[in-house]
């Protein structure tokens, strides 16, 4: 399959990006500034773009099969984060320029600002708070999705994010905005980078959670 991938320079990018290779797909990496991603490969094509420009972006996508993006944003304290929905409306503009018609993008845990009640003390009241303007502009891009009928699109929720390879462990996914146990309560609170790029890889075969986010973790 021929997908480009957004954020391919950061750190789940990166997994993604040699997961998708490894499986036998073509590969266009959409970065900022091409000399940090190292990757070589024959089925690799890396791509100066601007993720916020529509008319940029539809020049890359065009005859490819699948967008992925693994697109990332600090918190900011002084001017919000917005990067999330910016770049989401010149993704989804550009593919439909390009007839592109399936999307793939990682956001987290606990985007809905009524989410997290049942997380433990510290996340509840340290951790969120702490990152709540990047959750917050993540939500607003996943309301400007389940807004969009003409995009198949799934957003992917991970947890906390530990810079660690794929494993061979079973998935535990939810439609909601964290993974439950019996009691309603979230199940863990961090998963391995690789797994998350292995689970978003493997939405590229399936329809299950198209028009849907849904939350991931790994038993």
């Amino acid at each position: 399959m021929r997908i480009a991938v957004l954020g391919a320079t950061g750190q789940t990018g990166q997994f993604l990006i040699s997961q998708a290779l490894q499986q036998g797909h073509a590969v266009t990496a959409i970065v900022r500034n091409r000399d940090k991603l190292t990757t070589a490969h024959d089925n690799l094509k890396v791509v100066e773009g601007d993720i916020f420009s529509e008319e940029n972006l539809k020049l890359h996508f065009k005859e490819q099969d699948a967008i992925v993006s693994c697109l990332g944003f600090p918190v900011s304290w002084w001017y919000g984060v917005t990067g999330y929905t910016a770049s989401m409306t010149a993704i989804v503009g550009a593919m439909r320029e390009a007839r592109v018609n399936r999307l793939i993008a990682m956001t987290s845990w606990y985007t809905h600002p009524d989410s997290g009640t049942k997380s433990s003390f510290l996340i509840r009241f340290l951790l969120l708070p702490m990152i709540r303007n990047v959750l917050n502009n993540m939500y607003e891009m996943e309301t400007f999705l389940m807004k969009t009928k003409d995009i198949n699109w799934t957003v992917v929720r991970p947890p906390g994010l530990r810079n660690e390879p794929a494993t061979a462990k079973e998935f535990l996914t939810h439609e909601d905005y964290f993974v439950p146990d019996a009691n309603g309560n979230p199940v863990g609170n961090s998963v391995a980078r690789g797994d998350v790029a292995r689970f978003m890889l493997s939405l590229l075969n399936s329809n299950a959670w198209f028009k849907k986010g849904v939350a991931v973790t790994t038993k």
